[in-house]
């Protein structure tokens, strides 16, 4: 998530509480959604957020018609603007996870093109009704990166691996991506935790981790985005025996040297594919992300589509289905 372009592309009107959306396999909500968060679900609602101001969240009880929630950070933090002076609440790429105790939101505060940067997290202990919304608390920086650093902190993506720890997957061109322990209690980065570097390409971000039986899955984005029907962005995917890598795509390239196995291009009307995310629910994993719908001017828009598993092992995002 990279342009300010993103913001003539995201700052519409605001939607309706309850207006339906378009049929369930195409996902699509009645807003402009770029850099969803991982699908997650509680107490029969299903939940999604998003780029943009004060962090974009919704809700839906059936998975066809998604509903506006408030915002989980309406009000700057104070420290905002020590890291990013001319930051005004328009947050990137937040991503959930459900900690020991509580949930823990995680976001990207920036600017384009710079890397003083910080990923940040909010915390609740539920994620909230219609009529009781959830009650968020600001735990400030997590991460932080700075213009003498060679890497972004932003795009985070938590993890847990087959252990119970718990992992911060993160990064945006510069020197890739990085990945890093948190305490799975607090979701702060552990004490001397050290960054591990698991895939570069010249442009790559966006990244998400999976495990599959005793398989570790990293996926990232390659190309640029927030350009409508000119983005580029294709997701790209590695497979790894550790959390910590090392990640070889299907050829066995190393992704820290720019391997990356084509999961999802540009198709149709599904332009730029980009910022995965898989739930599994039931006995079914479904693969979200947004695109740029080449059928409505290249607006941003969340997809989920059925993830299957090739006879080797790799995923398989299979077409949109009919109801």
């Amino acid at each position: 998530m990279r342009t300010p372009a993103l913001l003539l592309l995201l700052l519409a009107a605001a939607p309706v509480w309850g207006q339906p959306a378009e049929p369930y396999w195409q996902a699509e909500v009645p807003a402009r959604i770029h850099d969803p968060s991982t699908l997650v679900r509680e107490a029969g609602r299903y939940w999604m957020f998003a780029t943009g101001p004060g962090l974009k969240a919704y809700w839906s009880t059936n998975r066809h018609h998604w509903h506006p929630a408030p915002a989980p950070l309406p009000d700057l933090p104070a420290w905002v603007r020590d890291v990013v002076p001319d930051q005004r609440g328009y947050y990137w790429a937040p991503d959930l996870i459900r900690g020991d105790d509580r949930w823990l939101l995680f976001y990207s505060v920036s600017s384009w093109g710079k890397n003083d940067s910080a990923i940040a997290l909010l915390t609740a202990t539920n994620l909230g009704t219609p009529a009781a919304p959830a009650r968020w608390t600001e735990a400030g920086i997590v991460l932080r990166s700075h213009r003498t650093n060679d890497f972004n902190a932003i795009d985070p993506a938590a993890f847990r691996d087959a252990d119970g720890r718990l992992w911060l997957t993160f990064g945006s061109y510069w020197s890739g991506i990085k990945l890093v322990e948190l305490d799975p209690r607090t979701g702060w980065r552990l004490t001397h935790a050290p960054l591990h570097s698991l895939a570069w390409k010249e442009a790559i971000e966006a990244p998400f981790l999976w495990r599959r039986d005793t398989n570790y899955f990293l996926f990232v984005n390659w190309g640029q985005c927030c350009r409508g029907t000119n983005s580029t962005y294709e997701i790209r995917v590695g497979r790894a025996q550790h959390v910590t890598g090392p990640y070889l795509d299907r050829d066995g390239k190393d992704l820290r040297h720019g391997g990356g196995t084509l999961v999802l291009g540009t198709e149709g009307r599904f332009i730029g594919p980009g910022h995965a995310g898989i739930l599994r629910d039931g006995d079914r994993e479904w693969f979200s992300f947004h695109y740029y719908n080449g059928a409505d001017r290249g607006r941003p828009t969340i997809a989920v589509r059925p993830l299957n598993w090739d006879a080797d092992g790799w995923p398989v995002v299979g077409p949109p289905e009919a109801d």
